[in-house]
């Protein structure tokens, strides 16, 4: 535990990559086998389940400690971090604990089958041999991950340099179902397992937005483009006659589309395809809104099914006939997969289209993502302006030649978003924010005029600056009307301009309405109060053909 708990705190102590990166590869050089699986298992978000909820550290903190609940809970909004704030508030023994990093996961994952009281004398006698970092690194295997700076890509760089394994291979063996219970360090690193190879995708390509003028990335016809939906990424992997759809947030979320069962069959072994999971119904692309309801349901009803029914929008081809295709020209990869979803639409039953409800047995649910060229960029403009029309975010742009490459990568892959939709709202409420913000009110809540209330409609906690955030704490604090837990409703006063990417009718706000990633783009000191926006206003961007 020493070993990794001091490379948390290199880690942590610097904001250089080149530290980092340093740190990681002697650690991933040096540790034990074990220890180095349960250290990617860590830094990669695949920590075992908590065999304690936060209530109960909470409250076994503060017994040991001394020291009342209601300061504890003051201590934890400043601090910002549950696992720290614990560390921070032990008392200090001139103790030390020799277990390593394995041993203490081994111990958590059995404490699991323990009742509380067991529990309870497990943690507090850990904690009382434990060194502040260890301590906070003994906290966090429970609570959640490690905000320290360290990417899955960071990692894989460092990985990289230890085992003398191309990074983007080790990218690819890092994807997957793997946790640190069912693999070793030799298996999941040096060896290719085919069971685990079976189910696991590649590392997704992402892009970067364009940030200057489109016309800077050179002639037009050397692109082609496509629309950027608005769903969820994914793989969808036909292996073996088994079907495996990965997020990409690499979660395996198979048994939540149970409509792309239909592919088994059908689209041929040894194939993967880079899509988008799509709401779609009678012909036409649904709201991201209507997709929400199926995110995170444990279970998928019949009633569900029917009333949002999905689609995989495709628009690459990154395994065919058992080989790995990425290195091949994207227009090569496009071409195998329009020929691949043209001999299926061939076949008895076809694939869906514009024209073909989901809710057809008679059809696969995917479709093709159209791809465009054009003779000049203001043509291209053109077609991104009728973007939220066609129900995308704006086009992708993708160099005919392009490879599909790991990560994200400038140069091949940009993504050309619309202008974000604006509403002026008033501040309503506050809270507290997290990390170096932790000790300043920075996550607001803002609400818009209706009957001469203001009813809230958005949250947000990104756009201003640090010394803007300041001014607003400062003003917080001094016109606070009441306080709800760690919330504050204030005085209403101040106007801000809140931008958006979409908008929806929604039965779970208040407002009816519900926005996608609303962020604070200005602090409107110019207007006062009664100018802001009403809701009727935010209503009125809503797509005529919105439901």
């Amino acid at each position: 535990m020493k070993q990794f708990a001091n490379l948390i705190r290199t880690i942590d102590g610097t904001n250089k990559t080149t530290l980092k990166v340093e740190a990681l590869a002697d650690y991933f050089k040096t540790a034990p086998d074990q220890d180095k699986l349960w250290t990617i298992a860590i830094l990669s978000h695949r920590r075992p389940k908590r065999p304690v909820n936060t209530t109960l550290m909470r409250e076994w903190a503060t017994d040991i400690s001394g020291i009342p609940m209601w300061l504890f809970e003051e201590s934890y909004h400043i601090v910002g971090d549950l696992a720290e704030t614990i560390a921070l508030i032990l008392p200090t023994i001139n103790e030390s604990s020799d277990k390593s990093l394995t041993t203490i996961i081994q111990e958590l994952i059995e404490l699991r089958k323990k009742d509380e009281i067991e529990k309870k004398a497990y943690l507090q006698e850990n904690w009382l041999k434990l060194n502040y970092y260890e301590r906070f690194c003994f906290n966090k295997i429970m609570t959640g991950g490690f905000r320290i700076g360290v990417s899955q890509k960071l990692m894989t760089r460092a990985l990289s340099q230890a085992t003398g394994i191309d990074k983007d291979i080790l990218a690819h063996k890092l994807m997957g179902s793997w946790t640190g219970e069912n693999t070793s360090f030799q298996e999941l690193i040096y060896e290719d397992n085919e069971v685990a190879m079976r189910g696991k995708p590649y590392p997704f390509y992402l892009a970067y937005a364009i940030e200057n003028e489109v016309e800077d990335l050179g002639n037009v016809t050397t692109w082609s483009a496509e629309h950027k939906w608005d769903g969820i990424r994914s793989q969808t992997i036909i292996r073996s006659d088994e079907l495996f759809v990965w997020s990409r947030g690499e979660e395996l979320v198979t048994d939540k589309y149970p409509e792309f069962q239909a592919f088994l069959g059908k689209i041929p072994n040894g194939t993967v395809i880079d899509g988008e999971i799509l709401p779609y119904k009678n012909g036409e692309i649904l709201n991201f809104n209507d997709l929400q309801k199926r995110i995170g349901r444990k279970t998928i009803g019949k009633k569900l099914l029917e009333d949002v029914p999905v689609i995989i929008m495709a628009y690459d081809l990154l395994e065919w006939q058992g080989k790995d295709i990425r290195n091949k020209p994207f227009q090569e990869r496009r071409a195998l997969l329009e020929q691949l979803l043209m001999d299926l639409n061939q076949r008895k039953g076809g694939i869906n289209s514009a024209q073909t409800s989901t809710s057809s047995s008679s059809s696969l649910p995917i479709m093709l993502s159209e791809t465009m060229t054009f003779d000049s960029w203001n043509d291209m403009a053109v077609e991104r302006s009728l973007s939220r029309k066609r129900k995308s975010e704006g086009l992708m742009l993708k160099r005919k030649d392009s490879p599909y490459l790991v990560g994200r990568k400038k140069g091949d892959w940009w993504k050309w978003k619309v202008d974000p939709l604006t509403i002026d709202a008033v501040l309503t409420y506050a809270m507290r924010g997290h990390g170096r913000r932790s000790n300043l009110f920075t996550d607001y809540t803002f609400g818009l005029w209706q009957d001469g209330e203001l009813v809230t409609f958005a949250k947000a906690y990104s756009g201003l600056t640090d010394a803007e955030f300041k001014k607003i704490d400062a003003w917080i604090k001094k016109n606070t009307l009441e306080r709800f837990g760690p919330v504050r409703s204030v005085t209403p006063h101040h106007v801000f301009e809140i931008a958006f990417e979409g908008i929806a009718p929604s039965k779970r706000h208040k407002s009816g309405v519900a926005t996608r990633f609303p962020r604070i783009v200005r602090w409107r000191l110019d207007k006062p109060m009664e100018e802001a926006n009403t809701l009727d206003d935010l209503k009125a961007l809503i797509p005529k053909d919105g439901s």
